[in-house]
């Protein structure tokens, strides 16, 4: 039985070599998949799932037109999986069409991201994963600052926390730190 399952965890918690690596299981025992990512994630070029440890793949783009029901309904070879990275930047109709493809089409869809952004909110993406997922699970991480669990993720900016701007600013290690909710709310105690 097809499920939505929704994988989500802060900055450099592994998401992106974790989705490469179902990947490569997959194929490794024949079984063809189809791996997406969205268009908003462009740090290593538009079109690639790709980890900061240096594994990189290309991927099928996802945009806010995209009609991911019709692409992977019009596929030669059914898939027996579908991977979506970045998932956090998918639309609502984006992710209720990945909900279609489970249902409908009977595929497993596997999908990686954030959950919350810099501000503590939600992303679009994330939020109808977390409605619709059959399992969600937590890829987990520590504090850049404690050995506690990180939560959430810092924006930084000239080595200060941003809390307030644009929801989506693409960046890495130099613009974001993933941290606890103390450190979030005080970057600057530095006591576990």
């Amino acid at each position: 039985m097809a499920q939505l399952y929704y994988r989500y965890g802060t900055m450099n918690s592994g998401k992106s070599i974790e989705i490469l690596k179902v990947a490569y299981n997959y194929e490794e025992q024949g079984k063809p998949i189809i791996l997406m990512t969205s268009a908003l994630d462009n740090r290593d070029g538009v079109g690639y799932v790709s980890s900061r440890i240096g594994v990189k793949r290309q991927a099928a783009v996802i945009t806010p037109e995209t009609d991911i029901y019709g692409f992977i309904q019009d596929q030669a070879i059914k898939p027996y999986c579908v991977l979506i990275d970045e998932c956090q930047f998918l639309t609502k109709a984006n992710v209720y069409d990945l909900a279609r493809v489970v249902d409908e089409l009977e595929i497993p869809v596997m999908a990686f991201g954030l959950k919350n952004d810099f501000r503590n909110e939600l992303f679009e993406g994330s939020k109808y994963f977390l409605l619709l997922a059959d399992k969600i699970d937590e890829i987990k991480t520590i504090c850049q600052y404690c050995s506690k669990k990180a939560t959430m993720v810092l924006r930084m900016e000239d080595g200060k926390a941003v809390y307030d701007g644009d929801q989506i600013q693409i960046g890495g290690n130099d613009t974001y730190t993933s941290v606890c909710r103390k450190h979030y709310f005080n970057p600057t105690l530095n006591q576990e």
